[in-house]
């Protein structure tokens, strides 16, 4: 039995495995990238490459965007009126990173047009997006959501986390988490350094440990050994961070944590050229303080 057509619309740092874990699980894909030529190393794979938007999602019955905004993935969707253009039942797969706002309203759009969506950011880094190790929240109805089940494995570990918008909600927890542990790693590993310690050491001494993650490893390499090539954008996490505060807002809450990382981002990106580096960057910004 032939598997559905996926139509993959975002190839970038994240985008261009997610897509080609999608296409090794053995789903055609089309693929559409506003530059084509961050698309055509998919044609390797298997993939077709699309010259627009429309072409690709034609015949999809999984239409899977990996954008880097809501007024992005809204433009493309109702201004350029994608949606007009897929097929009744499809099933639209946001894996952008948006407010969960947009993508209620994103849901209640696509619904009119007799179409599915589940919003399911993902977290998990470039190596989590190669290794198909990604977690992915999906917000939608069950339905959709078991229906999507087998393209969304292929990419990670999906998990349903209730209905439209909460998927969103969930990457928004996750981004202040990761924000606030890559702040005191940063701390951390700068205090080892000046006291004396080997930094790698003092990490593979507390694996296992309660103090223990994935940015204590990852991140907290890149800051000893200085590899800020962007696997996550500083801007991006700025944003994100932007987002939770909102979102905060909005239910009258204080996040001090929060809005104390979100200050030494948004220092970061705008005063010291940030944006564009790994968002284990922040390291530096903590270096800029004490010097």
């Amino acid at each position: 039995m032939s598997k559905p057509n996926v139509a993959f619309l975002g190839t970038g740092l994240m985008g261009s495995h997610m897509a080609r874990n999608i296409l090794k699980a053995g789903f055609p894909l089309k693929a559409w990238n506003r530059t084509r030529a961050k698309a055509e190393a998919l044609t390797k794979d298997g993939a077709t490459v699309c010259d627009t938007a429309v072409q690709a999602v034609k015949d999809a019955d999984f239409v899977i965007t990996m954008l880097s905004d809501g007024p992005t993935v809204k433009t493309l969707m109702i201004d350029d009126n994608l949606i007009g253009q897929m097929k009744k039942n499809a099933v639209f797969i946001d894996m952008s990173s948006i407010r969960p706002n947009e993508a209620r309203e994103h849901a209640e759009v696509l619904v009119k047009s007799d179409l599915r969506i589940l919003d399911a950011p993902v977290s998990g880094g470039t190596k989590g997006a190669e290794n198909a190790e990604l977690a992915i929240m999906a917000g939608g109805d069950e339905a959709t959501f078991k229906d999507a089940f087998s393209v969304l494995e292929a990419m990670g570990r999906p998990v349903r986390v209730g209905n439209a918008g909460t998927g969103q909600l969930s990457k928004l927890a996750n981004q202040a988490i990761v924000a606030v542990t890559i702040g005191v790693v940063a701390e951390a590993m700068f205090l080892a350094e000046k006291g004396g310690a080997d930094p790698a050491a003092i990490r593979q001494a507390l694996k296992g440990g309660f103090a223990d993650s994935i940015p204590l490893q990852q991140h907290g390499e890149r800051m000893t050994t200085g590899n800020f090539v962007p696997g996550g954008p500083s801007k991006f996490q700025l944003k994100d961070l932007n987002s939770v505060l909102e979102e905060a807002k909005t239910y009258g809450l204080k996040l001090p944590l929060t809005e104390q990382i979100t200050e030494r981002f948004k220092h970061f990106c705008d005063n010291m050229d940030g944006g564009d580096k790994d968002h284990s960057g922040i390291y530096l910004e903590l270096l800029e303080q004490n010097s």
